[in-house]
């Protein structure tokens, strides 16, 4: 009987062999269980709220071939003993594969008849094909939050320049309503595809393509998973993100200036180079420019100058382990002239000495006037 056949299969797939089944009738049964086989995902994690889509497929033994037909129902439930008047889940056609082509995928789309349990696939045609699936069920974990979405790669450590490629899935137990992924920042064409894992469920998927750039080196690359309910409950998101580790050449290479007032003719001033770059810069040289001319003159983030009446262009050079970046070119240079400040009379002139150090840099210019008596 279907009775009988079901429970056989329910304690042979669990390992309950009783001492009083001699050795042929285990193997009767095992065997006639491979007649009756049915695939479906282990475990599926359901959004409370929200409907769930369970793939199914199922085999029967071939004298039972005549009877599947439009007669046959879909059944799950989880308690024993199994049938379809006790069964705590009913679903309608609709909502049900073609049986006739051994197609039991099933969705609801009332979460809320679900319980967090293990739940087993039951066939009942209007004839002698009457029977429940116990040797494979379905868990169903029935949560209040989504799962977080996975990027690959997990981790990003990359050369500026090089063609990146970010994957982002998110699990979508609801077929008809799967989760929108989203990239903050968005840094480049993203497509989105809707993918089937080898156990027939489904996940979401985006690929956003771009080229690393050092003003990614740091920034945090985020994807969200937003999933929309079907019971008109707010729509609940999820989130995964990865800090990107950019290795580049040194950027932003600058040279500032100390002290930024006025100095004594012959004092030094303190020129620093700075520079922005990952890994971080090994060595900072100083060169002296002379038109197509350039002189080294010395190595250090700062490097001190004497200021003098010869005007003079500095610019110093950052280098990584993978480049070398120079900065703009800074002039000083120390001018005389006489100003004219009064007149008492045509014989009594009073004139008054400026000198004036000019630093420029970029074509701007900075002026420190300092003035003396002759």
């Amino acid at each position: 009987s279907d009775i009988t056949i079901q429970d056989q299969c329910a304690v042979n797939y669990q390992g309950f062999l009783f001492m009083r089944y001699l050795t042929v009738k285990v193997f009767f049964i095992s065997a006639l269980c491979e007649k009756w086989p049915v695939k479906m995902p282990q475990n599926i994690n359901v959004l409370r709220g929200s409907c769930v889509t369970i793939p199914c497929s199922f085999d029967i033994e071939n004298k039972h071939e005549n009877d599947l037909g439009h007669t046959c129902k879909a059944y799950w439930t989880y308690s024993h003993p199994i049938s379809g008047e006790n069964a705590k889940l009913k679903p309608t056609k609709d909502m049900t594969g073609d049986l006739t082509k051994k197609d039991c995928t099933t969705t609801f789309n009332n979460t809320r008849l679900l319980q967090s349990t293990k739940y087993y696939f039951r066939l009942e045609c209007n004839n002698d094909l009457k029977f429940t699936f116990t040797q494979a069920g379905v868990d169903i974990s029935v949560k209040d939050d989504p799962p977080s979405p996975t990027l690959t790669p997990s981790t990003l450590e990359v050369k500026e320049g090089t063609s990146v490629s970010l994957t982002c899935s998110a699990p979508a137990p609801c077929w008809s309503h799967p989760p929108a992924l989203t990239w903050t920042p968005n840094l480049g064409q993203s497509q989105e595809t809707l993918q089937e894992n080898q156990d027939k469920t489904k996940v979401k998927s985006s690929v956003m393509n771009f080229t690393a750039s050092h003003l990614h080196h740091g920034n945090k690359i985020s994807c969200t998973a937003v999933y929309r309910k079907q019971d008109g409950s707010p729509n609940v998101t999820a989130e995964t993100s990865l800090i990107p580790v950019i290795s580049y050449s040194p950027k932003n290479i600058t040279v500032s200036v100390s002290p930024s007032g006025p100095v004594p003719e012959n004092s030094n001033m303190t020129l620093t180079c700075s520079s922005n770059a990952n890994p971080a810069v090994e060595n900072y040289t100083w060169y002296r420019a002379d038109g197509d001319q350039e002189a080294l003159i010395g190595t250090g983030s700062s490097f001190n100058v004497a200021v003098s009446k010869v005007k003079s262009t500095f610019f110093c050079k950052a280098t990584n382990a993978l480049g070398c970046e120079r900065s703009r070119n800074l002039q000083i240079h120390f001018k005389y002239w006489l100003l004219k400040l009064g007149i008492s009379d045509r014989h009594n002139i009073r004139h008054r000495r400026t000198k004036k150090f000019k630093l420029s840099s970029n074509g701007s210019k900075a002026s420190i006037n300092k003035t003396v008596k002759d």
